[in-house]
């Protein structure tokens, strides 16, 4: 009698365990880049907390090429959702494709050439007969360099060379090879250049700066079918960037445990977690509101997408004009802010 009440419980358990586990749903989402790196603190931290997993969410970051290939990616439905930049959205609106960035992760441009620290150029203009380096052909890297030498009166088909030049010290390798004059990536891996021992300058791209970059994509039938997956993806982000900007030491600390990969070989811990929160610090400051004058987090501000856009026409990322109602929607906005920042920050502020 006894067994058999024992083993009518542990049938309950077990059936309750396996019910857990179909409630969450597994969603994957694009990461913009072929490695994961500190920037992707925001959705450690929400998997960590146990936020993803409260939502009902088993949320899989899955590494691709660079923003070309999350865009696609998307368009296709290999993924439901992704972190790319607006650049290859405003090529493929025009492609057909019915899609829209729905949360604004980084509300000032990440883009910019950077150079070593003591190279001849001292501005975009000096490029000319110039090698760049980009994470991948894929990378947002690419139509932005292109566009900026335009901006300097430059051919960017002919005056200068694009080549693939990989990511934090494959890419330092480069520029200190001299295999590259000139890098076209964003403010994480430039800080992860540095860390890897090569000194750069930025050149003077003050026209981008207020441009947003990347944010969530997905398409437009995604955002009416799966509501609550989108603002749930989204929410856990931005309560995890909460956090990484309240206390970015233990937003480190947590992307280790959660992305193992992501720890640095060969350096001790305290200077591995020294030289991410460096890198971190990085990406903080295009995270913050005030970089686009919003109110609230993800927040799309149109105004910017607006002039962007005309940026991205004048100087030949795409070719038609796009309207920023077609590249983004505010519609999720409200409830993807319905958390307490401050009680985030707090519960940062005292992790252990």
């Amino acid at each position: 009698m006894k067994r058999s009440l024992v083993a009518s419980l542990v049938a309950v358990v077990l059936a309750l365990t396996a019910h857990a586990a179909l409630a969450e749903t597994k969603v994957r989402v694009g990461w913009c880049a072929k490695t994961v790196s500190s920037a992707a603190a925001p959705f450690a931290i929400a998997m960590k907390m146990g936020w993803y997993k409260a939502a009902g969410l088993d949320v899989e970051l899955v590494p691709l090429a660079g923003s070309s290939a999350c865009t696609q990616a998307v368009a296709t439905k290999e993924v439901p959702f992704a972190l790319p930049s607006v650049e290859p959205l405003a090529i493929a609106i025009r492609q057909g494709v019915k899609a829209k960035i729905y949360y604004t992760a980084y509300q000032g441009n990440i883009y910019g050439i950077a150079v070593p620290a003591e190279s001849p150029v001292q501005k975009i203009a000096d490029l000319k007969g110039k090698t760049i380096g980009v994470i991948s052909m894929g990378s947002a890297g690419v139509p932005v360099a292109k566009a900026l030498v335009a901006t300097a009166g430059l051919n960017p088909d002919s005056d200068v060379t694009i080549v693939v030049a990989g990511e934090g010290a494959q890419t330092a390798a480069m520029v200190r090879s001299k295999q590259v004059d000139a890098l076209s990536q964003f403010d994480t891996q430039y800080a992860m250049v540095e860390n890897a021992g090569v000194k750069l300058r930025l050149l003077d791209t003050k026209e981008i700066d207020r441009y947003p970059a990347n944010g969530l994509l997905a398409l437009d039938d995604t955002l009416k079918s799966r509501r609550a997956d989108a603002v749930a993806v989204a929410k856990g982000y931005a309560m995890g960037t909460v956090f990484a900007i309240a206390n970015p030491e233990a937003a480190v600390k947590i992307l280790y445990e959660v992305f193992p990969q992501t720890k640095p070989t060969g350096k001790d811990e305290a200077t591995a977690i020294r030289d991410d929160v460096k890198v971190l610090g990085a990406r903080i400051v295009n995270w913050k509101l005030e970089k686009a004058g919003v109110k609230r987090w993800g927040e799309n501000s149109e105004g910017n997408y607006a002039a962007y856009a005309d940026f991205m026409q004048k100087y030949g990322i795409i070719k038609d004009k796009v309207a920023a109602k077609d590249l983004i929607t505010n519609d999720l906005i409200g409830d993807i802010n319905r958390f307490d920042a401050a009680k985030v920050a707090a519960e940062a502020k005292g992790f252990k």
